[in-house]
């Protein structure tokens, strides 16, 4: 299935939507909703906010890319309904978003997920990310698993 990957204002309602959900899902699976270590990415300082629309231009992913440095970004809010997993919409978000980082002039994206997402972990192991040290906010926490890869 084809998708239009496009960017969105953080606030938009579509946007704000796919993050909710994210995040009502991420309570479910940790059982709190104390799972995110360091502070939560806002409109402040999300360099792009992508959303994915299907062919009904119906919302059905988003991710987004926050700045760490001069050469590297970090993946936040990657998500897609549960109904449209397996569709390629990931996909199409995360290679627009290194496509984005690339324009950016980024060398490298890094991303945290958790040990409850097993899905997550092989989606991205399959994409080409490889498992590094924790980084940033997410040293010493358990739940944490963090990836990077390199674009150049």
């Amino acid at each position: 299935m084809n998708f239009a990957v496009t960017p969105e204002p953080w606030d938009a309602e579509d946007g704000a939507r796919l993050r909710s959900m994210q995040r009502a899902e991420l309570d479910a699976r940790y059982g709190s909703d104390d799972h995110e270590p360091g502070s939560p990415p806002s409109a402040e300082d999300i360099t792009v906010f992508l959303v994915a629309r299907n062919h009904e231009g119906t919302a059905v992913a988003c991710g987004a890319l926050r700045r760490l440095d001069a050469g590297s970004a970090e993946i936040k809010r990657m998500f897609v309904l549960p109904g449209h997993r397996g569709s390629g919409a990931a996909t199409a978000v995360l290679r627009s978003l290194e496509a984005e980082a690339s324009r950016l002039g980024l060398s490298e994206l890094r991303l945290e997920t958790g040990t409850a997402q097993p899905d997550a972990i092989r989606f991205y192991e399959r994409e080409g990310y490889r498992l590094i040290d924790n980084f940033g906010p997410y040293a010493g926490e358990p739940l944490s698993v963090c990836y990077a890869r390199s674009l150049t």
